[in-house]
């Protein structure tokens, strides 16, 4: 496919290899030229069973099952994080913004999603958080669930906020000041409690702080993720809402956030790697994105904008997320097969051409299991989309199998990580 196709942005206007790199059908095409590829017996790393899928299948039904026995299954999101512990934080935050207006509620819930996904990076298998609620008492919380009540409780607390008035949002004056000892009394990170990634997670919220500062136009003048709200929504009039133009939207305007390395004339690529079986034409030939923070953060936020009145539609155009446990899943499931035996024994980073291909593979098998768990769990297309099969589901499952296999269930995968891809 042509470099030369038209990718249209968040305001309409056309745009060229950037734009088409930014396109979930780009990641899509790409990821499954790579599996064609691994397919056809072409790759150095790895081979893939097919035959496995149904297996990772009857795993993926089996987790939803039982977490959603009655088969109502919410987004993949971070609100699910905000709801661990059996606390309803959504229920809290409401209550403290009872009296806003309907879009400044969706404009403070955007911030907190926004600030909490972008830090929500693998916490370490030593990283605890500790709670204490007068409805549940003192609990405990690691991994994913533990960065998501912890950055909750940072912004009920006004942590990302410099306005001594209103604690419930974020803006840019508030992110420019957040150094790695903000969030280590955030993240209640000491020597015996460490947090992977601090500095990475600090300096990612400095640079979303000067890219909202740099752009008042999209941002408006206090720089806040929540003016997106207004930009997606016609300041309110519009009642419907695709879900790939939030993601565009995301890309195009926080892209300087991501310093991977990786630029196409000139301009930052982020979550997008070079693979010699990647494909395409033109300049972008060889280069597939995933764009996995940023997709999962347009997850997240798919429930603000529909809290809001608006009604979200092309929900499974966004794909499947090349992370830890969807991928470990078909590792663990023996669907990605390894053809090297100390594979998982290694070291990794995001750039590796051997983790650029895992990530692809799992984002074109992700859609080639979604219809089976649909078919096991006797669902169409649209009462389960992608994002409630993630939720459910893969990434569940994915943590489940690895809890069976290696004590503290640890993905079988060691990647290095800054706290700005995965």
């Amino acid at each position: 496919m042509a470099d030369e196709r038209i990718i249209q942005n968040d305001t309409g206007q056309s745009a060229g290899p950037i734009a088409l790199l930014r396109s979930t059908s780009t990641i899509r095409e790409r990821c499954n030229y790579i599996l064609e590829s691994v397919e056809n017996n072409q790759s150095a790393h790895f081979t893939v069973n097919t035959g496995k899928l149904d297996q990772a299948a009857q795993q993926v039904e089996q987790v939803t099952r039982q977490n959603y026995p009655d088969l109502r299954i919410p987004y993949h999101s971070r609100w699910r994080h905000f709801e661990s512990g059996g606390v309803d934080r959504k229920a809290l935050l409401d209550t403290a913004m009872a009296g806003r207006t309907r879009a400044d509620q969706a404009k403070a819930r955007i911030d907190l999603t926004l600030v909490s996904v972008l830090l929500d990076a693998g916490a370490g298998p030593q990283w605890r958080y500790c709670e204490t609620t007068e409805i549940k008492g003192k609990h405990t919380y690691a991994r994913s669930e533990g960065l998501g009540v912890a950055s909750f409780n940072g912004f009920m607390q006004g942590c990302f906020s410099s306005d001594p008035d209103d604690f419930l949002r974020v803006d840019a004056d508030a992110l420019l000041q957040v150094s790695e000892t903000t969030l280590a009394a955030i993240f209640q990170v000491t020597d015996h409690n460490p947090l992977v990634g601090l500095a990475g997670r600090a300096q990612l919220m400095r640079r979303l702080g000067q890219t909202l500062q740099a752009n008042p136009d999209v941002f408006g003048d206090d720089g806040r993720p929540g003016a997106l709200y207004d930009r997606l929504t016609g300041n309110g009039s519009e009642t419907s809402l695709a879900a790939p133009r939030v993601l565009q939207a995301l890309l195009d305007h926080l892209s300087p956030i991501w310093l991977t390395g990786n630029e196409l004339q000139g301009r930052p690529l982020g979550d997008c790697w070079p693979h010699p079986l990647a494909g395409g034409e033109g300049v972008t030939a060889g280069w597939v994105p995933f764009h996995k923070l940023s997709q999962w953060l347009t997850y997240s936020l798919l429930e603000p904008f529909e809290w809001s009145g608006i009604a979200l539609t092309d929900i499974d155009g966004l794909t499947g997320l090349p992370e830890y446990r969807n991928g470990g899943l078909l590792l663990d499931t023996g669907v990605i097969v390894p053809r090297h035996a100390d594979f998982t024994l290694r070291q990794y980073t995001a750039a590796d051409e051997a983790i650029i291909e895992w990530r692809a593979l799992t984002v074109a098998l992700i859609d080639r299991l979604a219809p089976l768990v649909r078919k096991r769990l006797g669902k169409a297309e649209q009462e389960m989309p992608l994002a409630c099969i993630l939720e459910g589901g893969t990434w569940a499952a994915g943590r489940q199998i690895a809890k069976s296999l290696r004590e503290g269930g640890p993905p079988p995968l060691n990647i290095e990580s800054d706290g700005t891809v995965f």
